[in-house]
């Protein structure tokens, strides 16, 4: 089945009682149950919500994997793989990610005995040199937030099933149309459903997807047992806003090769972090794991202050300021300041992410009009 056939028919069953096309939403906390324990196959809606169930194999058929959960936002599903682990155990991630990502792992995971080791995960030998005897766990982003890296996933996964640890992938910036993770060798594929594949900046919710029965039994049981589950609204409006995932990601990349190759040649931009350029350090990886180059754009003034970058930040019509990505409507984002503000500033210099990076998140407008709001904000 074709990609775009794929998206569009993923989990959608007609109702068998009225044949309604849309899958329905069944706001209800509990199911009448014939005798005790002989039910219908639902029991209480934190276990289990019929519009739940139907977002959860789209999400796996689109990912190409055999089971999917839903969680109330990407920070849960992480909280959840995380919680796999035991005091003692280590993870190995990527320098540059996420700040929501780094604040869990640091300040919530730390206390009880997990280890965190950061390093650049663009480098396999880096990777290798991070694993020890104690590494249960690889997470990568890639393109990274907000650095645009490109990590080989099939690499890193030879390392990671070296050493008999699971390999899970933050695929929120590629989406599922241009990336697919588990077929690089990934065990788990991380989602903030709140972007992408929502796309229309109005619900919170995050997604794992593996092919593992076993490891879908022991995160259906964190999952059930943490509470940390979508509302059926929320699980409707992700399933509606995987029927378009195609035709808004077309319009992202497009917009965003061409944003991208206009900020590169503005004589006020300094460097422009974006993987379709052909001398980007990830960029032949990212021509042989994914199928474009996303919408998902950083870039640094000439003028290297933060005050410069603010003004520009704050002189934007089109481009909203706001945190978040990956919706119809285009946003501007200070990672510093925003998503990032979480990671100290000497963990973020060390990093690459200086004071002034701008972060955008390019939407489906026209692009004419974008780079001319650009224009006019960058003066």
């Amino acid at each position: 089945m074709k990609i775009a056939t794929k998206f569009i028919h993923a989990g959608a069953t007609p109702d068998p009682s009225t044949g309604a096309i849309m899958t329905p939403i069944f706001q209800t906390s509990t199911y009448v149950q014939e005798a005790p324990g002989k039910n219908k196959g639902f029991e209480y809606a934190r276990s289990q919500n019929p519009t739940r169930k139907a977002l959860e194999e789209a999400l796996a058929e689109i990912e190409n994997g055999k089971f999917g959960l839903a969680f109330s936002s990407g920070v849960a599903a992480t909280d959840a793989v995380i919680k796999l682990l035991e005091p003692g155990d280590e993870v190995v991630a990527a320098s540059d990610m996420y700040g929501g990502t780094y604040r869990l792992f640091t300040k919530i995971f730390e206390k009880f005995g997990i280890k965190f080791v950061y390093t650049d995960t663009t480098d396999l030998s880096k990777v290798q040199a991070a694993v020890s005897s104690k590494t249960k766990l690889i997470w990568l982003e890639t393109p990274t937030n907000p650095l645009m890296n490109i990590t080989d996933i099939a690499g890193v996964s030879v390392i990671a099933k070296k050493a008999n640890a699971l390999l899970c992938v933050d695929n929120t910036f590629a989406s599922p149309y241009l990336q697919n993770p588990l077929d690089l060798g990934a065990d788990i594929v991380m989602h903030s459903s709140t972007k992408y594949l929502g796309g229309h900046s109005d619900v919170i919710q995050g997604a794992l997807i593996m092919n593992s029965a076993e490891l879908r039994e022991k995160l259906y049981f964190i999952q059930k047992s943490c509470g940390a589950v979508p509302g059926p609204m929320d699980c409707f409006l992700v399933l509606r806003g995987i029927k378009t995932l195609h035709l808004r990601m077309q319009q992202h990349c497009l917009n965003g090769e061409k944003i991208a190759q206009w900020l590169r040649s503005n004589p006020r931009v300094a460097k422009v972090y974006w993987p379709g350029f052909e001398d980007n350090a990830g960029y032949a990886i990212a021509k042989k794991q994914m199928r474009g180059f996303g919408g998902m754009i950083s870039f640094e003034l000439k003028n290297d202050s933060q005050e410069e970058a603010v003004r520009v930040l704050s002189s934007t019509h089109l481009f909203s300021l706001a945190e978040s990505l990956g919706g119809v409507e285009s946003l501007i984002n200070h990672p510093a300041s925003m998503t990032h503000a979480s990671i100290p500033r000497e963990e973020r210099i060390k990093n690459g992410l200086s004071d002034s990076l701008i972060r955008l998140s390019v939407g489906v407008e026209d692009a004419d009009d974008l780079i001319e709001d650009l224009k006019k904000a960058i003066g």
